[in-house]
């Protein structure tokens, strides 16, 4: 990736082709918060913050789209693309195979941590401190 292209000054625009040239151009380190979903009512008054970012073996709700009510398991995170796939939502091909069915993160809402990682753990029981 050439640094060169994305730019640590950009505050925002109204012109949804800078919006876009920002998010694709954006470093590892700042694509990862903006692969975040919100929290259920029950999570987000047990860890005081609002949302957190996903990770794989997350449990979620699909709240928009034609997978709209379903609940599975974050199966694959898509950094280059900002999505990800849940093991719920799949398209069939006229072959008949099961395809993944790549999924925005705003249209998510976790109902369940992946708490296997310790650093993870370590950030959740932070927040509780500070707020």
């Amino acid at each position: 990736m050439n640094k060169d292209n994305f730019s640590r000054s950009w505050v925002s625009s109204v012109s949804p082709k800078k919006q876009r040239k920002y998010r694709r151009n954006a470093p590892l380190h700042i694509k990862k918060k903006m692969l975040a979903a919100h929290l259920s009512k029950e999570l987000r008054l047990k860890y005081k913050t609002r949302n957190f970012a996903l990770k794989k073996g997350d449990s979620v709700l699909i709240t928009r789209g034609k997978f709209k009510g379903q609940e599975g398991k974050i199966d694959k995170i898509y950094m280059k693309q900002l999505k990800v796939s849940v093991d719920s939502a799949k398209n069939v091909t006229k072959k008949g195979n099961k395809v993944p069915f790549k999924i925005r993160p705003s249209a998510l809402i976790i109902t369940d941590l992946n708490l296997a990682d310790v650093r993870r753990v370590s950030k959740i029981e932070s927040y509780g401190k500070t707020r």
